[in-house]
């Protein structure tokens, strides 16, 4: 072989070479795009409000998980859902759309398969979905997600396991019967634990499965919820953890003097020692949900791939424990819309950050998708929090809007002030009547800076006048906007009438099945 046969060949292998790699590139591009996409962790518990939480200024209540997660990114200190019921809020913020603009916000509607959820965004985009745990899609769509573990898995898990025993003559809790069983019956005043071992509960099924799905997901970007039940009436926690609070280390929160025309009728003839028995079980429950999300928290270290995890821990809306009378969420006071909104994300995100920007649970879905580089779609009407989370800018809205259909109601919020119009017509379905006669037309102003809790109503004051009106033009304007059907609205330039119209509930009823 000649000197210049040899380099010929060197020529030849070294453009092969080239071409071949040129050719791979784009394959190894994406392979390695896919890799830096950071997965996604949504954690949800039930009813959970931000001021049963360490994190929060909590000190009595033991959650280290949660206040160890709230430590290593940012704390949003004023995030409200969009609506104070479960369903309507949940398909809300996994849409990044408002429940009125989707036609869900009633307890019992589904998601219409013509919605498009985050699990389905991120599913085009090359992630592995997954739920596990409590979403009340209300239908049997998947909406997205690969896998969808709940309640009836749990049930085969324990046919197929031998429970453990109970100690002999102890006392659990009544199979749950909300309104029919009289309140401090199905809201355990008597705290009781539920009638399983901690290794049996629902909530540690759901906590080991979602832990074993992030153990096994090694070669795609995962987006996985793991929705607990926990702190949701009747609050259910185990053996083990019965005896952790007493009642009677319970303040029960005053009524204010203008409360009592608006307290359910089903509230009323609870006894402040039922009262303080309600509260304990409350704060066990949310005990025994930190432990779980522990289990999860930790599999994701164990798995090696904490660093690389968007964590987003939230509650679905807030929760009444005595504050108004009230022991429940469906209506507009701050402990029933304000809402525990934690963000981890060691790679964007500084550690141990609070933020008193006003948002909303529909920010949340272009958030995920902004930091996933995913393109965001247009029907969103979430904002991305992504400027807060890197302190690009401490503002985000400069108002939030939330309602409850129900009872034909909805709320304005700015950082002082709070709007709640309510048509006051509606014989109310949920439950939680009054016992009274129709109100009519209600208006309540507060004034959150000097009544932080919401115990002066000044909008009959003259002097407020311009500013109730412009809250009540404002909300109309919202109305307006977000109409899932905005030729039905009435042509007027009423907004009572508008407002009216507007907060009647006019939910889509029905869903497609699957064609398997």
């Amino acid at each position: 072989m000649t000197k210049r046969t040899f380099q010929n060949g060197n020529i030849m292998r070294s453009v092969l070479f080239a071409i071949i790699f040129c050719l791979t590139l784009p394959a190894h591009f994406g392979r390695a795009q896919e890799k830096r996409r950071p997965n996604v962790l949504w954690i949800c518990g039930d009813d959970h409000a931000p001021y049963v939480l360490g994190a929060y200024g909590n000190k009595q209540v033991r959650t280290p998980n949660l206040d160890q997660l709230a430590s290593q990114g940012m704390r949003f200190d004023r995030a409200f859902c969009n609506s104070p019921v479960c369903t309507a809020s949940r398909q809300s913020f996994i849409t990044g759309r408002y429940p009125r603009t989707i036609g869900v916000t009633q307890l019992k509607t589904p998601l219409s398969e013509k919605e498009v959820t985050l699990a389905e965004v991120l599913k085009r985009a090359g992630y592995d979905t997954a739920a596990i745990g409590k979403m009340h899609f209300n239908s049997p769509l998947s909406h997205g997600f690969d896998r969808l573990t709940d309640l009836p898995q749990h049930q085969a898990w324990l046919q197929a396991k031998d429970r453990s025993l109970l100690p002999p003559g102890l006392e659990v809790q009544a199979p749950w019967k909300p309104f029919k069983d009289p309140a401090r019956v199905w809201l355990n005043s008597a705290c009781r634990p539920f009638g399983a071992v901690d290794a049996d509960m629902a909530g540690t099924f759901f906590a080991q499965q979602a832990a074993s799905y992030i153990q096994e997901r090694k070669d795609k970007p995962f987006f996985l919820i793991a929705s607990f039940y926990e702190p949701h009436s009747p609050f259910y926690f185990p053996v083990e953890y019965r005896g952790r609070h007493k009642p009677e280390e319970f303040k029960v929160p005053k009524v204010g003097p203008e409360d009592d025309w608006q307290i359910p009728k089903i509230f009323r003839d609870l006894t402040d020692r039922e009262k303080q028995g309600i509260i304990a079980a409350y704060y066990t429950s949310a005990e025994f949900l930190d432990k779980n999300i522990g289990l999860v928290l930790d599999a994701l270290e164990k798995s090696g791939q904490a660093e690389n995890t968007l964590i987003i821990y939230t509650g679905d809306h807030g929760y009444m424990l005595g504050q108004h009378g009230r022991f429940e969420k469906h209506c507009g006071y701050e402990p029933a819309v304000r809402s525990p909104l934690l963000i981890r994300f060691p790679a964007k995100v500084k550690a141990r950050q609070s933020t008193e920007a006003l948002v909303e649970f529909i920010d949340i879905f272009p958030t995920v998708l902004d930091f996933a580089g995913v393109p965001i779609p247009t029907n969103v009407q979430g904002k991305s929090l992504v400027p807060v989370l890197t302190g690009r800018t401490k503002q985000h809205r400069e108002q939030v809007f939330i309602e409850y259909s129900e009872n034909e109601e909805a709320y304005l919020r700015t950082e002082r002030w709070k709007f709640i119009y309510s048509t006051g017509k509606r014989q109310r379905e949920d439950g939680y009547a009054t016992g009274n006669p129709l109100p009519g037309r209600t208006l309540q102003l507060f004034d959150l800076t000097h009544d932080p809790d919401e115990l002066t109503n000044l909008a009959q004051r003259p002097e407020y006048s311009k500013r109730v009106a412009d809250f009540t033009a404002q909300l109309a304007g919202h109305m307006k906007r977000t109409a899932r059907q905005p030729e039905l609205l009435p042509q007027t330039d009423d907004v009572h009438a508008l407002l009216e119209f507007c907060l009647q509930p006019r939910d889509l009823t029905t869903t497609t099945k699957p064609s398997n």
